[in-house]
């Protein structure tokens, strides 16, 4: 996929109402899924326990936890939109609405899906409001659509 590449974080302005772009797959393995059971301390067996999520969950395999999916989509948007300059920082300033209608299970790709639904002048911060859908390989629904919002410290 080709990266939109912005001099400035103004010029997302013309985008408004837009999708912005489709990142690259990124695959969701059970090395990942532990690493973040380990950081968040949340070890579900349908996380980490491979045998017992086989026998007992209705997904026959591990899934990653919605909020893994959820804080991938940093990584996926540096495959879709980078901003060269015109800012001290970025900050991850929330979220609006989350939802995981769909599960990862283990060893699948996910990809996200970013469209930009408005841009502000805040004063000390430009501020975008992404929708991002984070798609699941060979999944008809999205297993993570969320509202994100991005401030771009001037």
């Amino acid at each position: 996929m080709s990266v939109l590449t912005l001099e400035t974080p103004e010029v997302l302005k013309k985008f408004v109402g837009k999708e912005i772009g489709v990142s690259d797959w990124l695959a969701v393995t059970q090395e990942r899924i532990n690493k973040f059971a380990e950081a968040t301390e949340d070890r579900q067996w349908i996380h980490v326990d491979r045998e017992r999520a086989k026998r007992e969950s209705p997904f026959k395999t591990t899934i990653a936890h919605g909020f893994l999916t959820l804080s991938l989509i940093s990584h996926l948007i540096k495959d879709v939109v980078r901003i060269s300059g015109g800012m001290r920082l970025a900050v991850n300033y929330g979220l609006n609405r989350v939802r995981f209608p769909a599960p990862v299970r283990e060893a699948s790709k996910i990809r996200g899906r970013f469209n930009l639904l408005s841009f502000q002048d805040r004063g000390e911060a430009l501020e975008a409001l992404f929708a991002c859908m984070v798609e699941s390989e060979g999944n008809s629904k999205p297993c993570c659509v969320a509202e994100w919002i991005v401030r771009y410290y001037k």
